[in-house]
């Protein structure tokens, strides 16, 4: 970046001695100490606030929470990447800092009362509460610290991957550690330091009621102390797991806690079949359930408890104020067939989102137009200003149309679009090599048949599979459907062994580090990355370095646009369709403080259990 300013030799040298005078400023200004860290702006809570403004600090304690997931479980243990753990694992550890549900991309401390780091983020000292205790009553140090950032990134290929930036710390004492960084700049390294899960070396170290060392490097079912305002009271394997409320949690009248953790007890059932999980549900076997089918939300609850509003349905758009969601169909670029932009361009114009939004979706979507769908993010119309200067000064070629057409995704509202669609979806394929012969699609120099593999993660999604089916049969296109289980489908994404998936990826308002492993080149080949595409674009390349070295929220914005632009218009996904609502239904037994949090429904953990309701409920059954 300082070469774009000073571009003189004159100029060179004054940016030198500007450096080496601010160097010898920094050796002597010591940064100050502070309570919380903000990506965007200053903290909204000023240093010792009472308590979130969106909790109730009178909320009752007590009751229990039935929730559910769709899944299994076989280890209780979150650092290898062996097995699968339960969701919910997270309610027995406590992190350095904590997120604020009010805020886009702002911590405030938890164990650690306060951070500190140098203008040019290149290290950062947490100061840990000498209060924060394990749950056995040992304190949590420095030394827990250090030996849960080496075991994570040692055993965990997606840890080392989310912390390959951090060169080394320093226990400076047994409450204070330093993390170092291999390059100034990077805005959000103290942060996703923050986010460390920190876990009891002395328990993991120690010998287990056999009388045998605990092995950290392995998956268990052995209850794993922790730190949190839960513990695990119960396990069946695979089935269920319960979570209790510590009642001498160490960090109970912190202001970030005050009015969260409010259930006596939460427990997840899970389940594998999502039609027997609904039918549960409506059984009272579990309290609250997101409903991401639309077909379900229309016609599914239609049910007494419902009618007597012993059951609530709701919608809810915080989850969705402060993300930016891409779905769709994922195109493995490591196939041949899939290189040619052509052809990816072509499997857009063959599916007919309109048609199956009357027919099955219950008009409840509209269709993905940007990898930051619904922010202020997403790139629309054409580049201009600081978006435009960037994609210009980029060393790598772009697609033209990113300086000369807005992105649109083709539209069928009747039969005259879809016949249009379809032919220059044929003309894209002709041009990039393949020829109808018979009713198929073939290769014109090899003859080999144009098919593709649409692998599944079981069937829900298989009544939309087939509507695509249809679409591409009249390209002479076979779609293959695949549907597996979760372990197979998990191992086959991984190995990369898919033609397309049906897949997300969600975005916050302050994206950095994480795109290097949603596209960058280097993630490409590494199997526990997300990009399933497999994008190899130099100038994707460059455009993450911008962004992740942004110097101000301007560059960032425009920097972020530029890239959505490029990732649209190559087109690596089929753009799927989304609501702004998380479809809430919930036997209708809590109650929430009146005003939500601005980005999060905050379920279970600001809410409480409402004896009355819960009574009237158990009168009417």
């Amino acid at each position: 970046m300082r070469t774009r300013l000073y571009s003189s030799l004159t100029g060179l040298a004054f940016a030198i001695a500007s450096l080496t005078s601010s160097a010898a400023i920094a050796e002597t200004s010591e940064p100050e100490w502070r309570h919380a860290t903000s990506l965007i702006g200053e903290p909204k809570m000023s240093e010792g606030f009472l308590q979130f403004p969106y909790v109730n600090a009178d909320a009752p304690k007590g009751g229990r929470v039935r929730m559910a997931w769709t899944g299994t479980f076989d280890s209780l243990n979150l650092v290898p990447n062996k097995g699968v753990t339960p969701v919910g694992l997270g309610l027995i550890y406590d992190t350095l800092t904590t997120p604020s549900d009010d805020e886009i991309s702002t911590e405030y401390g938890l164990i650690a009362d306060a951070l500190k780091y140098p203008e040019d983020y290149s290290w950062v000292i947490f100061r840990l509460r000498s209060e924060a205790r394990w749950q056995d009553g040992k304190q949590i140090t420095a030394e827990d610290v250090a030996w849960s950032f080496d075991k994570l990134r040692e055993l965990n290929p997606i840890y080392k991957n989310y912390y390959e930036h951090v060169t080394g710390y320093e226990i400076l004492s047994p409450t204070e550690i330093k993390f170092s960084f291999d390059e100034p700049g990077n805005r959000e390294a103290p942060q996703i330091m923050g986010q460390l899960a920190v876990l009891p070396k002395h328990w993991w170290t120690a010998k287990n009621k056999d009388g045998e060392l605990r092995d950290v490097s392995r998956g268990t079912l052995e209850v794993p102390l922790g730190s949190g305002a839960y513990r695990i009271s119960d396990v069946v394997p695979g089935r269920s797991i319960s979570y209790e409320r510590v009642k001498d949690y160490w960090a109970k009248n912190l202001n970030v806690n005050i009015g969260k953790n409010n259930f006596d007890l939460v427990t997840f059932e899970f389940y594998r079949d999502e039609t027997v999980e609904l039918e549960a549900f409506k059984a009272d076997r579990f309290d609250w359930r997101t409903e991401a089918t639309a077909k379900n939300w229309a016609t599914a609850y239609d049910i007494p408890a419902v009618n007597r509003g012993d059951i609530v349905k709701e919608k809810f758009s915080q989850t969705f104020r402060g993300i930016g969601l891409m779905a769709g169909f994922i195109l493995n670029t490591r196939k041949e067939k899939f290189q040619d932009r052509r052809v990816r361009r072509a499997l857009n114009y063959a599916l007919n989102f309109e048609e199956m939004n009357r027919t099955i979706f219950f008009d409840q979507y509209s269709r993905i137009t940007s990898f930051f769908n619904g922010t202020k993010l997403a790139s629309s119309g054409l580049p201009e200003g600081r978006e435009l200067e960037i994609l210009k000064s980029l060393k790598s070629p772009v697609p033209q149309e990113v300086f000369t057409e807005p992105y649109v995704n083709p539209i069928s509202e009747d039969s005259r679009q879809e016949r249009s669609n379809l032919r220059t979806a044929i003309g894209l394929l002709r041009e990039a090599g393949y020829v109808q012969k018979q009713g198929k699609l073939v290769h014109e120099e090899t003859g080999k048949p144009f098919t593709i593999e649409y692998l599944m993660n079981g069937g829900r999604f298989e009544r939309v599979a087939l509507r695509y089916k249809a679409s591409l049969k009249k390209l002479g296109i076979d779609l293959q459907l695949r549907v597996v289980d979760s372990s197979q489908y998990v191992n086959r994404v991984r190995s990369r062994d898919f033609g397309m998936i049906y897949s997300s990826w969600v975005q916050t308002l302050s994206p950095g580090n994480e795109q290097r492993g949603y596209w960058g080149s280097e993630s490409a080949d590494d199997a526990i990355s997300r990009n399933y595409a497999g994008i190899k674009e130099p100038a994707i390349d460059e455009l993450i370095e911008i962004i992740v070295n942004a110097k101000d929220r301007e560059e960032l914005t425009a920097a972020t646009k530029a890239l959505d632009r490029i990732l649209m218009w190559e087109q690596y996904v089929v753009p799927g369709w989304t609501s702004p609502f998380s479809r809430v239904a919930r036997w209708d037994r809590f109650s929430h403080p009146d005003q939500l949090p601005e980005y999060a429904v905050g379920f279970p953990t600001i809410w409480w259990w409402d004896e009355e309701k819960a009574k009237k409920i158990e009168e009417a059954n």
